[in-house]
């Protein structure tokens, strides 16, 4: 059986694409449905439906976090939790891990997983994104160094992995309908195995060449000459053998950047308006209610820093779960004025807040921008839009997408500034 069938990750991921979601329970035995606990402290087995499969809750997975396997129990706690708030999430892990405490003297316990890292898991396991960079890649994804070998000649076989899976990310899954079509196709090479095959080639005669031109432009040595006479043993090919793909480094993935908004009742934009705003164009009012989400994420494509993929923004109103490199990716920060907004950053005082990061104040048209945004200098970016009328309809408000389109140019231009690009963010602050 192949690595991926027996993959508790991959298993999760396929049963929720096919809505046939697994359950927890307290034996092993697939033929006892009736044993279904849900309650974590006391189920032991995560039992998969066709096929039938069960999985210790303690089973380690290929998400690391920290520099460590998360178990299974994490994983289907945090995706049960998926559409809580974060401060309930943790609560909900320490309770949990007490009830545990309390079975087995603190041997097992959830490990509760940062607000980036939870973003990322819930994102791949609802299909929404092929790649994690939190999960490490199969064993299966060592295939790809074999297919490259049948391709030059090395090794017999038949290939099970595309020709461009040579340079795709460690971690990248196949889907096993997709992997059967792979196995019956025939590899027939690329220019690079085509031009240079597998046998060492020596340049050496090259060089001991182009050293007799070269010295004769060069200022006359006692020895000069003597390099021709050298061995070919000696001398160091000027063409290296490329490597194999298994001892190349995969790429890291780009990280998202992250915008933060004003937790402010005043505040014209909030995690329920904001994704309307940024990406539709269209200002609505915030909605009053406390069961708005608490992170967001958006993309768009900034022309000037990557032209063919859109990059992935993190929108949150609240530092509380940042790691210190997160800092290193907020890219703008949309403030009311008021100072006690930047209470728990790192930049606490805003003239230095805003020479690191782009500020954005909104307000209404017509309206004057307060004194203390107008004092923070050149680094925050001041915009009015429309005043809101319930009379008004989307049609109304066309000066909103030319306010929002003013935004994103400044976002680029400062991102630009500061290092981002197609493979990556900018150095750490």
């Amino acid at each position: 059986m192949a690595s991926s069938d027996l993959d508790p990750l991959l298993r999760l991921r396929q049963s929720i694409a096919a809505n046939d979601p697994p359950f927890t329970k307290v034996s092993p035995d697939p033929t006892s449905p009736s044993e279904a606990e849900e309650n974590l402290a006391v189920a032991a087995y995560l039992q998969f439906n066709n096929p039938q499969h069960s999985y210790s809750l303690d089973h380690p997975t290929r998400f690391i976090s920290s520099d460590k396997p998360i178990d299974l129990r994490s994983i289907w706690f945090a995706w049960q939790k998926k559409d809580v708030a974060i401060p309930d999430y943790i609560a909900s892990a320490q309770q949990l891990n007490e009830e545990l405490a309390g079975k087995d003297d603190g041997a097992t316990k959830v490990h509760p997983l940062f607000f980036v890292e939870r973003l990322d898991l819930i994102t791949w396991l609802e299909g929404a994104s092929e790649e994690s960079e939190y999960i490490k890649g199969l064993e299966s994804d060592a295939s790809a160094a074999r297919s490259a070998q049948v391709a030059s000649g090395a090794a017999g076989g038949v290939s099970t992995i595309p020709s461009s899976a040579a340079g795709a990310r460690v971690g990248k899954t196949i889907d096993p309908r997709l992997q059967e079509i792979y196995n019956g196709e025939r590899r027939m090479g690329d220019r690079n195995t085509v031009l240079r095959g597998i046998k060492p080639t020596d340049f050496s005669h090259v060089r001991k060449i182009a050293e007799t031109f070269l010295s004769r432009s060069r200022p006359s040595k006692p020895h000069a000459s003597s390099t021709t006479h050298q061995p070919p043993s000696t001398i160091t090919p000027l063409v290296s053998l490329p490597k194999s793909p298994s001892s190349q480094k995969p790429s890291t993935r780009r990280p998202d950047p992250i915008i933060l908004l004003s937790p402010s009742a005043s505040s014209l934009l909030r995690m329920s308006n904001i994704k309307s705003f940024l990406v539709d164009g269209h200002y609505t009012p915030p909605q009053t209610s406390t069961t708005a989400a608490n992170i967001l994420h958006i993309s768009r494509l900034l022309p000037s820093i990557d032209a063919h993929r859109p990059l992935r923004f993190i929108l949150v109103d609240t530092p509380e779960q940042f790691r210190p490199d997160y800092w290193n990716r907020v890219v703008a920060v949309f403030t009311t004025g008021q100072t006690w907004q930047f209470k728990g950053y790192r930049w606490q005082h805003p003239p230095d807040l805003f020479k690191e990061v782009l500020g954005v104040y909104v307000g209404w048209r017509g309206e004057d921008v307060p004194g203390s945004v107008k004092g923070w200098g050149r680094g925050v970016c001041s915009v009015a839009v429309e005043k809101w009328s319930p009379q008004q309809g989307q049609q109304a408000r066309w000066r909103d997408r030319e306010v929002v389109e003013g935004i994103w140019g400044r976002i680029e231009e400062w991102m630009r500034g500061k290092g981002w690009g197609k493979e990556g963010g900018p150095m750490a602050r």
